[in-house]
């Protein structure tokens, strides 16, 4: 590190300990150590912390839009050969992602002081989240990939926490689970992936990895074997946290978890592991299996999850599937090597899908309800959530001006000449959301209310102010974008790729108006429509097939393990333990208990040894 440096960018490494900090300062009230004033100081020093972190981050933009990207490592471990460094990669890309991620944890901070406002544990809840923040906030500054796995491990756990934080609930602890087993099965592969580099390069930090990838490629000491084994290893991390098929269903299940949690499950989160996947695009694009595994990946998330959504009947996961859809994109984009406008769009459905997930929270915190066959008629009783909601489905379908537009807009201008397929899922999931936010919309905030949505107020300011905050912001995500990476104007893009991008979307408007809704049923009473229906609905039976393939393969195997643990392996331990009990008492019966016997016996068998050693000397000799 050189002390040139400015003094907030040689202290970048306090941004992750920001939340780590409000973590621990969060644990003598969530562990009960101190109950005179409730929980409420562990949240106001959460978002103290918090607020330092993006005031820090947004410094370290400035100094670094001025002086450009910076790259500071710390000693971490030494023993003879071995020396480990913390490393962070200070450009503005990551630095944009911190304070992404650090901004939209503040908020969601402040609108789960209103969302939890009766919650015994509130400081534990703010503990998980600190933790939470700065394992996210590390990721992204990291520059070493050793580094980058530890904090996704993490990740993981602060997920299976803040989805089982309702633990007293069994579907919430039955969804923990499951949410923590299927990132553990991305994040093994990548571990095995993070071995294998440290073997063969020597390195982990990622300049030098991507040195090492270009050498052995053109010296030829990686095979094409090896580099898509590798290549397998490293994308199967970022697939899980993403919840890219075929390990997506996890994000539907931890919508068991509280909204505020969400809110940040579906925003930064994915955008964290997009990032990792980002980081390691180099060391992949020598396998050509690699980049097809990642398109097919992609374009399945992308549909798939669009229609799944259409599906669902629960006001989270109609939204989680469309998170998995979006992130599809983003795998596509990444493949077919456009990372700058897979980071614009990553950074626009941040924060349109933020500000979704805060007006859903809205709707569940003042109705106690998430159930869309019972919500209805709350657009003139919740004019804030609203607009919330009009502003972040706006941000999302690619309403001229808004984010998603100049995203989806260069994108499909981009891939239209090399890749017209792809172009096509951007136009197809564009739609589907459409259709989806449309319904939802309709069956939300239209129509007469119901006996649980007659008398819903607005929300309490403390979740009304993020949000309304929120919506100003994801208004002005164009100039956001501009600081980042210029956006160019609509003339970059043609009018015919204009026209398709706004068709597309104002098809899928129509379709959603159109489509019948019965409030007290939410099968369909025709038969081929509720069998597609409850194919979506029930995620293409992804869980049954899950169930009787690997489920039960992995089952068979236990059973059969055990089997052979218990009838061979303790058979023939248990055997030979019986054969020598069987022996001593064999034995016990020839001793006769005279001392002439004994002596004849003793020198029998030294005579016997002699004869034998003679006898082998005199064949040594001859």
């Amino acid at each position: 590190m050189s002390d040139s440096l400015p003094l907030p960018i040689q202290l970048v490494w306090l941004i992750p300990l920001y939340g780590f900090s409000g973590m621990v300062l969060s644990l003598p009230w969530a562990s009960g150590w101190i109950k005179r004033n409730g929980p409420r100081p562990a949240a106001y020093l959460n978002l103290l912390v918090t607020l330092l972190a993006v005031l820090h981050g947004s410094w370290i933009m400035r100094l670094v839009q001025q002086g450009g990207p910076q790259h500071i490592s710390f000693p971490w471990f030494e023993v003879a050969d071995l020396q480990l460094r913390i490393g962070f990669d200070l450009s503005l890309t990551n630095l944009a992602a911190v304070e992404l991620v650090t901004f939209l944890s503040l908020v969601a901070q402040v609108f789960a002081l209103g969302y939890l406002d009766k919650e015994w544990s509130l400081a534990r809840f703010y503990a998980l989240v600190g933790f939470f923040e700065g394992a996210l906030a590390g990721v992204v500054l990291s520059s070493n990939l050793l580094m980058s796995y530890f904090l996704l491990e993490m990740l993981t756990l602060s997920t299976y926490l803040l989805v089982g934080f309702w633990y007293a609930q069994p579907l919430v602890v039955t969804a923990a689970r499951d949410a923590f087993l299927t990132k553990r099965v991305g994040d093994l592969l990548l571990l095995m992936g993070v071995v294998a580099l440290s073997a063969w390069a020597g390195s982990m930090e990622f300049s030098d990895l991507y040195r090492w990838s270009a050498e052995a490629h053109a010296d030829g000491r990686l095979s094409s074997l090896g580099a898509t084994l590798l290549g397998l290893g490293l994308i199967a991390g970022p697939m899980g946290k993403c919840a890219q098929f075929p390990m997506h269903l996890w994000l539907d299940e931890a919508m068991e978890g509280p909204n505020p949690a969400s809110i940040l499950r579906n925003s930064v989160v994915v955008t964290a592991g997009a990032l990792v996947l980002l980081k390691v695009m180099p060391l992949l694009r020598f396998s050509p299996v690699v980049n097809t595994v990642l398109l097919v990946v992609g374009a399945i998330s992308a549909v798939a999850g669009g229609l799944v959504a259409l599906a669902q009947v629960d006001l989270k996961r109609a939204f989680s599937y469309s998170t998995t859809s979006y992130l599809g994109l983003v795998f596509i984009a990444i493949a077919l090597e456009r990372p700058s406008l897979a980071l614009l769009l990553l950074l626009a459905h941040g924060l349109a899908k933020a500000l979704l997930f805060m007006s859903v929270g809205s709707v569940i915190a003042t109705t106690n309800c998430q159930d869309l066959t019972e919500l209805s008629g709350l657009g003139s009783r919740m004019p804030a959530t609203t607009t919330a909601y009009l502003v972040a489905a706006a941000g999302l379908v690619g309403l001229l001006p808004l984010g998603c537009f100049w995203s989806f807009g260069l994108l499909v201008q981009s891939l239209a000449p090399v890749s017209p397929l792809f172009a096509a899922v951007f136009l197809i999931t564009n739609l589907l959301t459409a259709v989806n936010l449309t319904r939802v919309f309709r069956s939300i905030f239209l129509g007469a209310p119901h006996p649980k949505t007659r008398r819903a107020p607005e929300v309490n300011w403390l979740m009304a102010l993020p949000m309304v905050s929120l919506t100003v912001l994801v208004l002005l995500t164009p100039l956001l974008m501009q600081r980042i990476d210029p956006v160019p104007g609509i003339a970059d893009f043609s009018w015919i790729v204009g026209l398709l991008l706004v068709g597309s979307g104002a098809t899928g408007v129509v379709i959603g108006t159109m489509l019948p809704l019965d409030q007290f049923w939410s099968r369909s009473r025709l038969k081929p429509l509720r069998a597609i229906q409850d194919l979506l609905a029930a995620d293409f039976y992804t869980e049954r097939i899950y169930r009787a393939t690997i489920v039960a393969f992995v089952a068979g195997l236990a059973r059969a393990t055990d089997w052979f643990d218990q009838i061979v392996v303790n058979g023939v331990v248990n055997g030979l333990g019986r054969l020598s009990i069987d022996s001593a008492e064999n034995l016990k019966l020839s001793v006769s208990g005279q001392l002439q016997t004994y002596v004849l016996t003793v020198i029998a068998a030294i005579v016997l040894l002699l004869s034998g050693l003679s006898w082998l000397g005199q064949a040594g000799i001859s």
